[in-house]
């Protein structure tokens, strides 16, 4: 009987904490700074498209840092905390180790804070960032729901259950998704990602040396690509930075559905995409039709993303330097 009702607490704390953060997304609005700093998505833009234009390798990272900041303790900012004597943050949680771009936020974070003072959030300033930078490769925009508030807590070891890493088979990514409350389709779009960026040999060698145990490579993948793929990565190699897609990993399109239809998707988490009814027919119909639905589709599951455990109202704060609790 203790135990009926124990589980029956468990279930309707989590109800209300589902309607709790289904009321906070809600809250998020178009127009959140219209009056407070109503020129805060130019000067993202403007900056961003400067940082871009120098260095165009920085897009990628830098929607993937809305990701992974979404995924931890949602949308909240605290993937830019700093670590400090008494705690590990975030980003110094190891699938965050090759993370790269918080420069790039402190810059757009300075030029915000310059015309509007204590008012925007560095959660609102990544979801921006992460758009315009996508934008910026020839990808789709996506008007950006605003009013996220900084959170004060970033613990490296929540990377490690909240992330999923490249190594995931379906199962493993449906259902990390879903504790997000997100689809089998909004991973198989938001996986559309990878068509720009590079990756680290070590994120996806073991498809490539001994993958049985027997000296072989995984069965999955494309057996001329892995050739190419070994030509690039000997074994054991930490340093080198391959292309997810091959030949246009700075411009954003469909051509990564194309290369997983092939078998030649980077990581065990791309070719899983082939293991499931819902994602495979994605897939090959993004690759049949030239990513006839994609961009759409990216920039629905996008704003879906970005209301991930949002804080608003008086939850959080707004942090004045993004590395920094207040």
């Amino acid at each position: 009987m203790k135990m009926a009702s124990s589980t029956k607490l468990f279930s309707l704390t989590l109800f209300f904490l589902g309607i709790i953060a289904l009321s906070n997304a809600q809250s998020l609005s178009l127009k959140y700074y219209s009056k407070t700093c109503p020129k805060v998505e130019y000067i993202v833009k403007k900056e961003t498209n400067k940082i871009i234009s120098v260095a165009p390798t920085l897009a990628a990272p830098l929607l993937r840092m809305h990701f992974h900041d979404c995924f931890v303790r949602g949308c909240d900012g605290s993937v830019l905390i700093n670590s400090t004597t008494n705690n590990q943050a975030e980003k110094d949680g190891f699938p965050n180790l090759s993370l790269r771009g918080y420069g790039s936020i402190d810059r757009v974070k300075t030029a915000v804070e310059k015309e509007c003072p204590g008012v925007v959030s560095c959660a609102d300033i990544l979801a921006l960032v992460a758009r315009d930078a996508t934008v910026a490769l020839h990808g789709p925009f996506w008007a950006v729901p605003l009013g996220r508030r900084d959170g004060r807590v970033s613990l490296a070891n929540e990377t490690l259950t909240n992330l999923p890493p490249p190594f995931f088979n379906i199962t493993q990514l449906k259902a990390s998704f879903a504790s997000k409350n997100l689809t089998t389709k909004d991973l198989v779009v938001l996986s559309g990602s990878h068509t720009i960026g590079t990756s680290h040999c070590s994120s996806f060698s073991n498809r490539l040396y001994n993958f049985t145990g027997r000296g072989d490579s995984d069965p999955s993948l494309d057996p001329n690509y892995a050739a190419r793929l070994r030509s690039r990565c000997p074994p054991a190699d930490q340093t080198t930075l391959v292309e997810m897609d091959p030949g246009s990993f700075k411009t954003f399109d469909e051509d990564y559905y194309t290369l997983v239809a092939k078998r030649r998707g980077l990581f065990t988490s791309d070719s899983a995409l082939l293991a499931d009814s819902e994602t495979r027919e994605y897939v090959l119909r993004q690759a049949r039709t030239k990513g006839s639905t994609f961009l759409e589709d990216f920039s629905e599951s996008m704003v879906k993303m970005g209301k991930i455990g949002v804080l608003t109202g008086s939850q959080g704060e707004v942090r004045r330097r993004c590395a920094f609790v207040n």
